[in-house]
């Protein structure tokens, strides 16, 4: 991939069951991750350090791999995990508000 741009690609489906009625969203978040030119020498230090091994697709802009990603386009979220804009956009759409999620009074932050 180096050099190159790569489309991560992450389904995301959620179901919510109230007053006896089953409601489902399902979607997928798209983002293009561009990776930097690295050198033989970059990579197989990469491979050797074990994080590949450890993360969905052999990358992670949070760790060790994030000096390899040279821009992405899209929600960042979705590569780290779940796209939590996709997330909060699929509770509205079943009449879910994102912040009664949230524990605290009120659905307020925690101190």
């Amino acid at each position: 991939m180096r050099g190159h741009q790569g489309v991560l690609v992450s389904g995301h489906h959620v179901t919510v069951i109230a007053e006896g009625q089953l409601r489902e969203q399902t979607r997928v978040g798209q983002t293009v991750v561009t990776f930097a030119d690295l050198t033989d020498a970059e990579i197989d230090a990469y491979v050797n350090s074990g994080e590949p091994a450890k993360v969905a697709g052999a990358f992670t802009i949070d760790g060790l791999g994030g000096a390899f990603i040279t821009r992405i386009n899209g929600d960042p979220h979705n590569v780290t995990g779940i796209s939590l804009p996709l997330l909060r956009q699929m509770l509205i759409d079943l009449d879910v508000e994102w912040s009664s999620l949230w524990n605290g009074p009120k659905g307020g932050h925690l101190g």
